[in-house]
């Protein structure tokens, strides 16, 4: 079994509140009647996710929680008692996160990146703020360009910290952004480099030739889709290319270079506009 995981068991019983699933060695694990797939018979296997009831004992569901153990999460506060914060992670019952494992006392209606794991004592399934202790320290096997999934987790004086692959802390530096990101965004990324450090330098675009032939094709759509004309050119300003591309001057520059030289634009100091079809 699989505890805060999925988990594809076969249905052995049936019983007025629900079915009983095969649970080897833990015993049956009953999965509630409103969790019941219609048409599911006895012999049947389902794929189901365990947690533990109000009571801590093993239960079945088919709903699908928002984060598993072993899982960074961004989750919102929904009450808190005199023993700690519940998280909503998707589940009818709330996740908790003691006291001693917050950074900082949560606030019902805020939210907070998460590490979820089994408390080695009470073996019941928790969420910790503390999420630094999780991340992996060894270096991590990336490539430079390497496309990676981040979860963006706090701002720093130096830009964003994010946790790569569910598994290795990264770093997207402000020099680096180009559009509005904000704690719990999900996104896809490139690797820009792997220090010596061991550290993950991470960036939101792709990298070298890629990243200019990825612009300079949105850039001609842009063209296609506003009458061959774009209020920008080589001179025009730095955040003001940000603003609408999200990119850099240098990229756009570039960008711009290379359908020049396809002869696909007519480019000047404020503008660029479309060759004209023959």
């Amino acid at each position: 079994m699989k505890l805060g995981d999925y988990n594809t068991l076969t249905v052995v019983r049936r019983a007025d509140f629900g079915l009983y699933l095969d649970g080897g060695r833990e015993g049956d694990i009953l999965l509630p009647n409103k969790y019941v797939p219609e048409g599911t018979e006895i012999g049947d296997e389902i794929e189901v996710f365990l947690y533990l009831d109000q009571e801590e004992r093993l239960i079945a569901t088919t709903e699908t929680p928002l984060a598993r153990v072993g899982d960074f999460a961004y989750l919102e506060c929904t009450w808190v008692n005199q023993y700690g914060a519940f998280l909503n992670w998707g589940l009818t019952k709330d996740l908790f996160c003691p006291f001693r494992e917050q950074k900082m006392r949560m606030e019902k209606g805020r939210s907070y990146i998460v590490y979820i794991h089994i408390d080695s004592e009470s073996y019941r399934i928790v969420a910790t703020a503390k999420v630094d202790r999780f991340l992996d320290s060894d270096p991590a096997p990336f490539r430079t360009g390497q496309p990676v999934d981040i979860l963006v987790w706090q701002k720093t004086d130096l830009g964003f910290k994010c946790i790569i692959e569910n598994r290795y802390p990264g770093l997207i530096y402000d020099t680096q952004i180009f559009q509005h990101i904000h704690t719990g965004d999900r996104l896809q990324a490139y690797v820009s480099q792997v220090r010596g450090d061991g550290k993950t330098d991470i960036t939101l675009q792709p990298t070298g030739r890629q990243l200019t032939t990825d612009f300079a094709d949105r850039l001609l759509s842009y063209l296609r889709q506003h009458d061959g004309q774009c209020p920008l050119g080589d001179k025009s300003d730095t955040d003001d290319i940000r603003e609408m591309f999200q990119v850099s001057k240098k990229t756009f520059k570039k960008a711009v270079g290379d359908l020049y030289r396809r002869r696909l634009i007519i480019p000047s100091d404020h503008s660029i506009a479309l060759v004209p079809e023959e």
